[in-house]
């Protein structure tokens, strides 16, 4: 178990470890750790990657770009999913794909419109390119993509989002906020407990991705008229909830596993 290569970035981490209310438990880290259960663990990073760039794109698609960008970052995003849905293509296509280079045009009507495309479109770009790094990773220890049913982290705390404006929106940055805290305080917690390779990239990740919930928290303030602490509050209890509970399935999100 190798915790040097952490340590210099428990300072950074104290943040986010105030912010989520509860630890990853050890059982999962644990299960996790184990040699045999590494291929899932790297594939479902994967699918999280794409997910926040997905769940990022959707954010600008729906509450910041013209439609020419929002067509823009659809046509970023195919290779990507080309790939993990539907098996075509490979890294060098992904290498070669349009990326997110343009700058985005925002819609006159929306607030806040230039900011949301400022901080979005930058966490496209990381995650993004966050997903070729874990491809590199699988491929060179011979890892396939197959499917992977998702965890049901993501949907359960989305089922809480409500359904009018701009308090949607607001619940969908503080679930981004708590999606990006967890996934740092997971790449520290396992990362001494890999090879050098992977515990080296997932420190990485904890430089780039720190801030990631703290841009979201920011945004979801500026947009709301009133305090959101009491429904970031909510929302940090129902996310404690479902790492605390069992989950019959390994995933990178997942509680603790049922058979622990």
């Amino acid at each position: 178990m190798n915790h040097s290569l952490v340590e210099p970035y428990l300072k950074l981490l104290e943040p986010i470890r105030c912010f989520l209310l509860c630890p990853t438990p050890q059982e999962w880290i644990q299960q996790a750790a184990q040699e045999e259960n590494l291929p899932v663990i790297l594939l479902d990073h994967l699918h999280c990657e794409l997910k926040a760039a997905q769940s990022a794109a959707l954010l600008l698609r729906r509450y910041a770009v013209n439609k020419d960008h929002a067509q823009a970052l659809l046509d970023a995003l195919q290779p990507y999913e080309n790939l993990v849905y539907r098996g075509i293509g490979g890294i060098e296509q992904i290498q070669q794909s349009k990326q997110l280079s343009q700058a985005l045009k925002a819609a006159e009507s929306q607030p806040y419109a230039d900011e949301i495309i400022d901080k979005m479109s930058r966490l496209i770009r990381e995650e993004l390119h966050h997903f070729q790094q874990v491809l590199e990773i699988m491929q060179a220890r011979d890892i396939p993509l197959y499917k992977l049913s998702a965890s049901r982290y993501a949907a359960s705390l989305i089922s809480h989002v409500r359904t009018y404006e701009p308090q949607a929106l607001i619940d969908k940055l503080i679930i981004g906020a708590l999606i990006e805290a967890r996934s740092c305080e997971r790449f520290a917690e396992l990362a001494p407990y890999l090879d050098e390779d992977i515990t080296r990239f997932y420190v990485s990740l904890l430089r780039s991705e720190a801030r990631h919930y703290q841009d979201y928290l920011e945004l979801a303030q500026k947009l709301s008229d009133t305090d959101i602490t009491e429904r970031v509050n909510q929302f940090r209890e129902w996310e404690a909830e479902l790492i605390t509970s069992e989950d019959t399935e390994l995933r990178f999100h997942s509680g603790v596993p049922a058979h622990a």
